[in-house]
């Protein structure tokens, strides 16, 4: 590794330790050549998987957008921002899990509802009904009774 301010590639690591649930590792060294310290963080490299549009283009998956979303979805909940990286993590993982190249958004939109369910009803509702494009109160009663049963909507102050 060289050192990013004498450019030298002589160092040593003081010390080393596991960041991002095991993903990364993150690494203390100090340049043999002139004495100062600097931090490296060593990633895996995944093979990208290719998300598959309903208009038929392609991009890269893209973790920040599937975190933006579900942000978006558990605002103002009492969920932590660990446990919202933790989904993203997870999400993350069955996608690479189950797709080797390219997957269809839907197929990441359903994983990303499936986990939101577990989470939070009210974040997976918001979710939903964007994701589905929800044109009325039938279609939020649909995905109440989704997650709760079909008897359990009623409304009453």
């Amino acid at each position: 590794m060289r050192c990013p301010y004498c450019h030298v590639d002589n160092d040593r690591v003081l010390d080393t330790r596991a960041a991002e649930g095991g993903y990364m590792v993150r690494r203390k060294r100090v340049c043999n050549s002139c004495q100062r310290r600097f931090a490296t963080a060593e990633k895996i490299e995944k093979l990208s998987v290719r998300v598959v549009k309903s208009d038929e283009t392609r991009e890269p998956f893209d973790r920040e957008k599937i975190r933006r979303g579900i942000e978006r979805a558990c605002s103002k909940r009492p969920i932590p921002s660990a446990t919202i990286e933790r989904v993203v993590q997870d999400i993350e993982a069955d996608v690479y899990a189950n797709f080797d190249s390219e997957v269809n958004s839907s197929e990441v939109g359903d994983i990303v509802m499936r986990h939101l369910a577990k989470l939070d009803e009210v974040a997976y509702i918001r979710f939903a009904s964007v994701y589905r494009e929800f044109d009325g109160a039938q279609d939020f009663v649909r995905a109440i009774s989704a997650i709760m049963g079909p008897n359990v909507v009623t409304f009453s102050r």
